[in-house]
């Protein structure tokens, strides 16, 4: 026969191992805790089952296929997709997006060009002061930094804004030409010729800008270019950054301490030079791409004169109107940019 209920042992404590005594009732009487076995199970009251997680597949490794594919992407260098209904860009806007990046060059260049003139008279001056004293071993390692950073520095800027620079004005001039209405008679291998050959550079630049300046104007084709003070400044400045830029380069085969110091100077009035001249090409390339993002509408007033007793004499005429048709009076005649002459 089994024993009564009452007499019967509980079940041991789960938490201190205790066997309870018959009869102890649904808790330890050692340490209070409940002798039933719980399992909570927290469940949605009124919700759907919860769905079983899917299993993940274990990674294989990369795809694997019995041919070559055929897909993939085109060869070649990637492409905009032009706009429906929107043709090729025009000129114009290509010599306004080179100049958007040409600027932020150009003055990267004035900036270490400066950096680089300074770092050329501060080793002038401690040359000056090592005739008399020693000097200390951390000037001279200062000013030799200074002196590499800003010559390395200001030729690869100005490798950059060369090929800028001569990208931009081969657009300006195609985009000069669209808008007088003719064909742009130089090649493009004549305006980087132009730019880079020695000697020729001295000229070809200044010519290729007076004439895209002539027609930025609106000026007859037939008439022959005539620069304008900015930009006769701006080829004065080039011309003599090329010149002494050639005369620096010669000098550094030069041997004797005098010729270091002489190689000295001359580098500093260089990058001085170099940093002026960037600084009016900036000047240039924005009056130019200004010009031809431009034109003229409206009426305008012309303020033209004929001098009494000279027969035949044509009246002076400003810069950006065609002569007129007859010989008027000094007063302003109104025109408009369609017709100057009416």
């Amino acid at each position: 026969m089994s024993a009564p209920a009452s007499r019967r042992p509980g079940p041991p404590c789960p938490r201190c191992g205790r066997t309870a005594p018959p009869g102890g009732g649904a808790f330890c009487p050692w340490c209070g805790r409940y002798l039933a076995a719980l399992d909570w199970v927290a469940t949605t009251p009124g919700g759907p089952a919860a769905e079983p997680t899917a299993r993940r597949d274990r990674y294989a490794g990369p795809p694997r296929y019995r041919a070559v594919p055929r897909w993939g992407l085109p060869v070649g260098p990637w492409r905009i997709t032009p706009v429906p209904g929107e043709g090729p860009l025009r000129p114009v806007d290509r010599a306004r997006a080179l100049a958007a990046q040409l600027v932020p060059v150009l003055w990267v260049v004035v900036v270490v060009s400066g950096v680089a003139a300074v770092a050329e008279v501060w080793r002038y001056v401690l040359l000056l002061f090592s005739r008399s004293d020693a000097l200390s071993p951390e000037a001279v390692g200062v000013s030799d930094a200074l002196v590499w950073f800003g010559g390395w520095s200001s030729v690869v800027a100005t490798i950059a804004a060369g090929v800028l620079m001569i990208s931009w004005s081969l657009w300006t001039y195609r985009a000069a030409a669209d808008r007088a209405g003719t064909r742009a008679w130089r090649s493009r291998r004549w305006v980087v010729a132009g730019w880079v050959v020695p000697g020729w550079n001295l000229v070809a630049p200044g010519s290729l800008l007076a004439e895209t300046e002539h027609a930025a104007l609106d000026l007859p084709p037939e008439r022959r270019p005539s620069p304008s003070r900015e930009l006769l400044v701006w080829w004065a400045l080039w011309g003599a950054c090329v010149v002494l830029g050639v005369v620096v380069l010669v000098w550094r085969f030069r041997t004797g301490t005098q010729a270091l110091a002489d190689g000295v100077v001359l580098h500093a009035w260089a990058d001085v030079l170099a940093a002026v001249t960037a600084w009016r090409t900036i000047r240039v390339v924005r009056l130019l791409t200004a010009l031809l993002g431009t034109r003229a509408q409206g009426p305008r007033q012309l303020l033209v004169s004929a001098t009494a007793g000279t027969a035949g004499a044509e009246p002076a005429v400003p810069v950006g109107a065609a002569a007129p048709r007859e010989a008027p009076t000094a007063a302003p005649v109104p025109t408009t940019a369609a017709d100057p002459a009416g």
